[in-house]
């Protein structure tokens, strides 16, 4: 058994229910690297959360990876579908490209969307500093426009502004374009979920000081299960998303634009 499988197997303990009873119409998907005293250097521990049709979030799993492969993302998405988990909608993460070549294979009616906290990070870090300031207020543009029209004309802003300069940095905006703006398709009250993995990042805050009051855990395994505990304590508290009530018609197949609900599931074919 690979230590990805192992991780596995000690999450479905802990939550061993079928996912097919839980429908998980938006997921967050990120990996904490919490201290570990012994074990490999580069394990990290991958987390998935969800948004059910009610709008609450839960936990989906957890396992124990190695810098996010491919191959980890993958064992722990085929563990979900083998207990009954359905494509979501749309899966938020940050840009390693594990997580998207394994959700291409296990789920691939997922349409992906990139952080943008991550997002903006990658591009300012490809940028002199004193060209920082002005990509990451051009990167607020985009993500905070008022819909995807005025989001594709800051990136063309942004790309005009700084493509002869900077390209390498401006092509990390323009290549994933799509990527960038799917959440605009959805609800205008998901939006402000959707755009980052903030909900995962908010309980990692957690993890990283307990490893840093504790100098570490003693292994891959006791991270993993501290991790496991923080977050089940975590999501007691976590709320559930802005305009509960729009999530089952996204899961229905509603449509919608400019953020506003233009046709109900069922509408065309009548």
């Amino acid at each position: 058994m690979t230590a990805a499988a192992g991780a596995v197997l000690l999450v479905s303990c802990c939550g061993s229910s079928p996912l097919s009873d839980s429908d998980y119409v938006y997921v967050w998907a990120d990996g904490v690297h919490p201290k570990v005293r012994l074990g490999q250097a580069h394990s990290c521990v991958l987390v998935l959360t969800g948004v059910r049709l009610d709008g609450t979030k839960e936990l989906i799993a957890l396992a124990e990876g190695l810098r996010e492969s491919t191959e980890s993302w993958a064992d722990l998405l085929r563990d979900c579908r083998r207990r009954g988990m359905r494509d979501p909608e749309l899966v938020v993460g940050d840009g390693t490209l594990g997580l998207w070549k394994a959700l291409a294979e296990v789920f691939p009616a997922a349409r992906h969307q990139r952080c943008s906290v991550h997002k903006d990070r990658n591009v300012t870090n490809a940028l002199p500093k004193s060209a920082q300031p002005g990509a990451t207020k051009a990167m607020q543009e985009i993500y905070n426009a008022e819909d995807r029209a005025h989001a594709e004309k800051a990136i063309e802003a942004f790309a005009k502004t700084c493509g002869a300069k900077f390209p390498k940095a401006v092509a990390k905006t323009t290549d994933d374009r799509e990527e960038l703006l799917a959440f605009y398709d959805f609800p205008a009250e998901h939006w402000i979920h959707l755009r980052t993995t903030n909900p995962i990042e908010s309980t990692f805050s957690t993890v990283k000081l307990r490893t840093k009051v504790t100098r570490g855990a003693g292994s891959p395994a006791a991270a993993l299960a501290m991790v496991f505990k923080l977050v089940e304590s975590a999501q007691d508290r976590w709320r559930a998303v802005t305009g509960s009530r729009l999530v089952a018609l996204v899961r229905a197949g509603a449509r919608f634009e400019i953020g506003h609900l233009v046709e109900r599931p069922g509408a065309a074919a009548a």
